[in-house]
């Protein structure tokens, strides 16, 4: 999709997600202002170690979704903007649930508020998987109730209504994707993946931690994620202030991911369960299956990598961060 000349501005692109959505948008001619969480450690994030090329075409800034005031100006003058920016780490929102409505809801508040009053063409408000809990059917289309199993999900079902609300009340053009189960480079290991394929791959670990093994998840490339954002950008044909499921549309079990990427890595290490990796019983989502028709009809959306391609690009970026020792150990918690 061509964004030649639109001004799109992308919060959270300090992120997994946010970073490879700025480089696809500079690569299709967008004016990118990427926006980055503020820290006191001059970094933006994964913005940081893209190509010099994309990251020079870009406009970098540092702020928080929180602040009202700073949200308004940057959105001044923009065409459209991707709403990225929130705490999505599962685990601490059992221990800070506070700081999850704030940014999550709070912040998807002041997005809003600001697109509003900058008359901005279109806002992509980024959802989860999450917020369907264990599906009660399968594959999960948008009908599907909202569960909130998590301080997080529940989070981001307040966000997700926050948007609808303006649409309706307001006409604010307002589109919602809701991806599942996004992989690839740049992925912390706070997630199943990246954490099992470090383990698998570096010689500093004897053995492969996980935690529950029988969750079914819905696991998509982040190539074909960012596409999906892309899609709902820029598509004439989408609807305003309903969900949009981006999702491979098979599952695959913990178990039988860490059985393929053992293979992929010619892995033998012992694996491990550890019950400090599991969520607790009534909040951990069993099953997640994507039905994503709404898109394909609307946007003209499918995902066009297979498990086993996105893996092994995956695994490759992996081998290259720890043969050039830039990779640091972090907290990992599973699915």
């Amino acid at each position: 999709m061509d964004y030649h000349g639109i001004r799109a501005l992308v919060t959270g692109a300090d992120g997994f997600i946010g970073s490879h959505l700025v480089e696809a948008l500079v690569e299709r001619g967008a004016a990118v202002t990427a926006l980055a969480c503020y820290n006191s450690f001059d970094s933006h994030g994964w913005l940081d170690h893209i190509s010099g090329q994309s990251r020079s075409a870009m406009n970098c800034l540092r702020g928080d979704v929180r602040d009202a005031a700073f949200v308004r100006r940057i959105m001044r003058d923009q065409d459209v903007v991707f709403h990225l920016a929130a705490l999505i780490a599962i685990p601490y929102s059992y221990v800070a649930p506070q700081s999850y409505v704030e940014t999550n809801i709070l912040g998807t508040l002041n997005v809003l508020e600001a697109a509003r009053d900058c008359n901005v063409q279109r806002v992509v408000h980024t959802s989860t998987s999450e917020v369907y809990g264990t599906a009660l059917f399968m594959p999960i289309t948008e009908a599907h109730p909202l569960r909130g199993q998590s301080p997080y999900s529940a989070s981001k079902i307040g966000a997700d209504m926050i948007a609808e609300s303006f649409v309706r009340s307001f006409e604010v053009p307002v589109a919602i994707l809701r991806p599942f189960n996004a992989f690839g480079p740049r992925q912390s290991e706070r997630a199943v993946i990246p954490s099992v394929i470090r383990q698998m791959i570096d010689p500093a670990c004897d053995t492969v931690k996980i935690g529950e093994s029988s969750t079914v998840r819905d696991f998509t490339y982040v190539e074909d994620t960012v596409r999906a954002f892309l899609a709902l950008g820029g598509s004439p044909s989408i609807e305003f202030g309903v969900p949009y499921n981006a999702g491979s549309g098979k599952a695959v079990s913990v178990a039988e991911l860490v059985d393929l990427l053992a293979e992929l890595t010619d892995c033998e290490k012992p694996v491990r369960h550890e019950t400090d990796r599991t969520r607790p019983a009534n909040s951990e989502v069993r099953a997640l299956l994507a039905d994503s028709n709404r898109i394909l009809t609307h946007a003209g959306w499918r995902p066009t990598t297979d498990l086993r391609t996105g893996l092994a690009h995956t695994i490759a970026w992996w081998r290259s961060r720890i043969a050039t020792g830039q990779v640091r150990k972090e907290v990992s918690f599973a699915t």
